[in-house]
């Protein structure tokens, strides 16, 4: 079979990880790069050995005709950014979120249906070995669930900037929390019902409608309930800024990771260092019956190698033409659950699903 030709779009920290999977990988070809900013596609072209770069996504769609676009970019492009891409009969890898409304996001779902072309949301966590067996550990808790989870990141200088760039179109809970409540649901299998949430803005340097830190809680239809908390800026802790915590009548299970680094490192985002696994039976004598269990996961992929993994996803999906439905609708229903805790937070009212 012939490979596939690549465009890729954004060449910030995603896209260029994503570019080096493409060039690396049997079955693809990467044949462009697009970025509104000239510094990022020439220092990326060069080190990928001189591919094309375009500062026009419509031009470069237009001249490249390519079977597969991958979208690295902010936010609020996405969904034009697929329709686009559809529509010119291209197979789509796209960042998350998919789209800035839940709206949106149903109709590029059925536009990718109705266009019989893959379309494959980046949620690198479903793709990481340790994280697959987190979700495994966490289903052996029984039920209902109580899952923990935050990603804080300190940030300055160019991390900073693209944190505020990043809030011109979208919050924290919103941008990383798709991961994490995607997670939340693969380890419970029920549906949200409930959501509520509460957050601060802590700099002036954001717009006055938007937040720089938030946390979430959601209620499913099985008595699990969970928290997910996030905030970005100068100005944040970096004490207990990773918590991936889950706890069931059967004990808990945990990422512990000592050596986890800056909170905007951001290999440190997807590492887990190993696995706690508590067990809550107890003995006779009312003592625990068992003693904790450590899981080491320290061989754990980084960041490039996990985008690897993500396309090498996306090129068994076309292929084989995998059955994407539930992958595709799994990615609404986590983007439905934090743009309803948005809802909540900025209406001070809980927000029913």
């Amino acid at each position: 079979m012939k490979d596939l030709n690549v465009l890729v779009v954004g060449c910030g920290n995603m896209g260029a990880s994503h570019s080096r999977a493409y060039k690396n990988l049997a079955g693809f070809n990467l044949i462009g790069l697009v970025s509104r900013g000239a510094e990022s596609r020439e220092k990326l072209s060069q080190e990928l050995g001189g591919i094309p770069s375009f500062n026009s996504f419509d031009e470069a769609l237009l001249q490249t005709t390519p079977d597969v676009v991958s979208i690295n970019t902010y936010p609020d492009t996405h969904a034009e950014y697929v329709r686009k891409s559809l529509n010119a009969g291209a197979h789509v890898f796209v960042e998350k979120p998919l789209a800035e409304t839940v709206e949106e996001a149903e109709e590029l779902v059925a536009l990718a249906k109705a266009k019989n072309r893959k379309l494959v949301v980046g949620y690198i966590l479903r793709v990481h070995p340790a994280w697959t067996l987190f979700v495994e550990q966490a289903q052996t808790l029984g039920k209902p669930l109580v899952m923990r989870m935050n990603l804080n990141q300190q940030s300055d200088g160019a991390q900073w900037q693209t944190h505020k760039q990043l809030m011109k179109s979208v919050s924290p809970i919103v941008d990383c929390g798709v991961h994490y409540l995607d997670i939340m649901c693969l380890m419970t299998k029920a549906k949200p019902v409930l959501v509520n949430a509460v957050g601060a803005r802590l700099s002036n340097e954001i717009d006055k409608q938007m937040y720089n830190y938030a946390q979430l809680q959601v209620t499913f239809d099985d008595g699990s309930v969970g928290w997910y908390e996030a905030g970005w800026g100068p100005m944040m802790s970096e004490t207990a800024f990773f918590i991936k915590d889950v706890i069931g009548p059967n004990g808990s299970v945990s990422i512990v990771d000592e050596n986890k680094g800056e909170s905007q490192d951001i290999d440190g985002h997807t590492q887990t260092g190993a696995l706690r696994v508590h067990y809550s039976e107890l003995d006779s004598a009312g003592n625990f019956s068992r003693k904790d269990q450590f899981i080491d996961t320290s061989s754990e992929p980084d960041h490039d190698e996990l985008c690897s993994l993500e396309q090498q996803y996306l090129l068994r999906a076309i292929r084989e033409d995998l059955d994407l439905s539930e992958h595709m609708y799994d990615a609404v229903n986590s983007l439905r659950i934090v743009l309803a805790a948005d809802k909540a937070l900025r209406t001070g009212t809980t927000v029913h699903l």
